[in-house]
């Protein structure tokens, strides 16, 4: 037992009534509770699970039920249960507070009403539960307990888990906080904001979560939404209504469509000038679990140095998927990774929750922390600077990266998370997006890269586009070549080009009949029969041993063959989103695509002109890029402080922070 510690660092929660599809976060229930997975990585990924590596810590599955969940913290277990809180929001990832924050030893306060015990387990990075101590109680009670960290040095969390007697045992809250003194005093202390495009319907959604959970807002100076679109926050018919919820916390900026970069980067800024310790980045078609926010801060408050603390993003639409634990940069490829083969993308929770998952009780290190929730301590803004003026794409990465350069660490934060629309259904490398994914790379690169000529990243520059050419993608290639002269022109263009590059991708995507998208597949002629191209296209991407010499006639065959007037006429088949392949694709000489969102058809046609053409300019562009990457490395280098600064930012802005163009509390 232990006196009441002074700062509370996470609280157990639960789900708001009626909204039980994420429970799996919240609560171990269903017919899996209590299965746990022994020490064995291997095992954990076969598909199938011999039951002798199998053991039951739990003996009665548990189902969740609306009246049983009481508020937001409180619930009651039914007579004979076993309930679990070792779950993704309510266990306490103990390594991570380890190795991050001053915090030595944390108490968990579970108050209950009704006869049962409070089991508390600890697990180590191995994922092996190990029992620390297990307590009677009954009527209302408390129990209090103080538990080192010093043991969580690779991995681990702890947790409780209630078994209730012959009648129901109600957890009236739980909490799980520390006596060891903050870095940051406790306040105020940072700016939430949302940087948003025509979305005020998400805007105000989660301006509502915010106003209804006081909780999430006590550390909460302001939020500020910076609007960048043509459909306004202000204008939402619940606007007045969210703004008394927040009760003056609330401000709008408006500004022209400059990215995620700039809008974020307006956060940044606004966030430095109001006096916040700490702004909290968030995308706009998200929704929020509130309490992510007060872990987030005061993770951050206990962090040993400055610390970019991010939460993990879940999937709006298959809530208890996870999209990933963490990311790295691979150096040389420059382009973004698991942290580790084990870790695994889109996990569900509800297949195997946190008991049964072992890599999931390793601490995961990470790089950077995508910007859809991350937030930045002030005193790195100061130090750094604000972000690169790239629109999207790479904005988060490469600030990460420039952070750790300057020694400040990112965490990816277990237990903090949102739903995020999911990005599954989306083909971002085919659209108006894929100017910026080629740009920006190059540029995170140039500025980053510590390989002569950026590693592999020319090489992989190069095949990809040949890999757009022989799929017939030409406006994403020719939006790609554009992206290389950017970056042959150096870092003066970045700022001037913020506000006005996306509608000169857009104009030059209008005149590529193969980028234009219908919705109705009878607007094309119907797939038969023709004399051109391969039908029955390939499976399966080439071998790697014969992937040079593949390419290499595939490219000649393109060029050399001209395509059978009948298929400019009549497509040779319709082909659905998962067979967009480029291996596929570069066997016809004329097919329609479903895109990725299901939504629409393109229709590609092979052009040899178009495909010679395009594969001289960038191969052209390439090798400049080769020859003079060390002299725009050091420009670029250079460059960044200025073009990240305050003061470039404002021009960009077209206003001096803190007195906007349009402002609205």
């Amino acid at each position: 037992m232990t006196a009441s510690a002074a700062f509370e660092l996470q609280r157990v929660i639960f789900p708001p009534p009626g909204e039980l599809d994420a429970i799996e976060l919240y609560v171990d229930a269903g017919s899996a509770v209590g299965l746990h997975l022994v020490e064995d990585d291997d095992l954990y990924r076969s598909p199938k699970l011999p039951e002798e590596k199998l053991h039951l810590v739990g003996a009665t599955a548990v189902e969740a039920h609306h009246e049983d969940f009481l508020s937001r913290t409180s619930m009651k277990i039914r007579a004979g249960q076993h309930v679990s809180f070792g779950t993704y929001f309510n266990a306490f990832p103990a390594s991570y507070w380890r190795r991050w924050t001053t915090v030595r030893s944390v108490q968990l306060a579970v108050s209950t009403e009704g006869t049962g015990s409070v089991v508390v387990y600890k697990s180590n990075a191995r994922g092996v539960p190990q029992r620390v101590e297990s307590i009677g109680v009954q009527g209302m009670d408390e129990v209090r307990l103080d538990l080192p960290l010093e043991t969580f040095g690779d991995g681990g969390w702890y947790w409780f888990e209630l078994v209730a007697g012959k009648s129901e045992l109600k957890l009236l809250e739980a909490t799980w906080a520390t006596s060891d003194s903050p870095t940051i005093p406790a306040g105020e202390v940072a700016t939430v904001q949302i940087t948003t495009m025509n979305k005020p319907a998400f805007c105000i959604a989660n301006a509502r979560i915010l106003g209804s959970n006081p909780h999430a807002l006590k550390s909460v100076k302001e939020v500020l939404i910076v609007d960048q679109g043509t459909d306004k926050v202000t204008a939402a018919d619940d606007f007045d209504e969210v703004t008394q919820l927040l009760e003056g916390k609330l401000r709008v900026v408006d500004q022209p469509n400059l990215g995620g970069s700039g809008g974020f980067s307006r956060g940044m800024a606004e966030s430095v000038r109001n006096g916040s310790e700490f702004v909290l980045l968030l995308d706009d078609d998200v929704v929020v679990e509130p309490d992510s926010i007060e872990r987030l801060i005061a993770f951050a408050r206990f962090s040993r140095k400055p610390t970019i603390v991010g939460g993990h993003m879940f999937d709006l639409f298959s809530r208890t998927t996870l999209h990933t634990f963490g990311e790295v940069v691979d150096p040389y490829r420059l382009s973004w990774i698991s942290p580790d083969n084990d870790i695994e993308y889109r996990h569900d929770f509800r297949q195997r929750n946190l008991r049964q998952t072992p890599w999931m009780h390793r601490r995961v290190d990470v790089d950077f922390n995508g910007w859809w929730m991350c937030l930045i301590p002030t005193a790195i803004i100061r130090e750094i600077g604000l972000s690169l003026p790239v629109f999207i794409k790479w904005d988060d990465a490469e600030y990460s990266l420039r952070a750790k350069e300057a020694g400040y660490s990112t965490v990816s934060l277990p237990g903090a998370a949102l739903w995020h629309v999911s990005w599954i259904d989306k083909d971002d490398s085919l659209g108006w997006q894929s100017y910026f994914h080629e740009r920006n790379r190059l540029i995170a690169a140039l500025i980053h890269s510590p390989f002569p000529k950026g590693g592999r990243v020319l090489r992989e520059s190069f095949q990809n586009s040949v890999k757009h050419l022989i799929s017939m993608q030409y406006f994403a290639q020719e939006a790609r070549i554009m992206a290389l002269r950017d970056v042959l022109r150096g870092p003066a263009g970045l700022h001037p080009d913020l506000g006005t590059k996306l509608a000169e991708v857009n104009a030059l995507r209008s005149r590529h009949p193969e980028a234009q998208i219908r919705s109705d597949i009878d607007d094309f002629p119907a797939p038969g029969l023709t004399r051109g191209g391969r039908g029955g296209a390939l499976n399966e991407m080439p071998a790697k041993k014969d992937l040079v010499k593949w390419a290499a006639k595939t490219v000649l065959r393109q060029v050399f063959r001209k395509p059978d007037p009948q298929t400019l006429e009549r497509p040779q088949a319709h082909l659905a989103h998962r067979e967009n392949k480029w291996w596929t694709l570069s066997k016809y000489d004329s097919v329609l695509v479903s895109n990725a969102e299901g939504t629409g058809i393109s229709w590609y046609r092979r052009d040899p002109g178009l495909l010679k053409s395009k594969l001289m300019e960038a191969s052209k562009l390439q090798a400049q890029l080769f020859q003079q990457w060390e002299s725009l490395s050091a420009e670029y280098r250079k460059a960044l402080p200025e073009i990240t600064s305050m003061e470039s930012w404002e021009r960009t802005f077209g206003t001096t922070v803190g007195t906007p163009m349009k402002d609205r509390r």
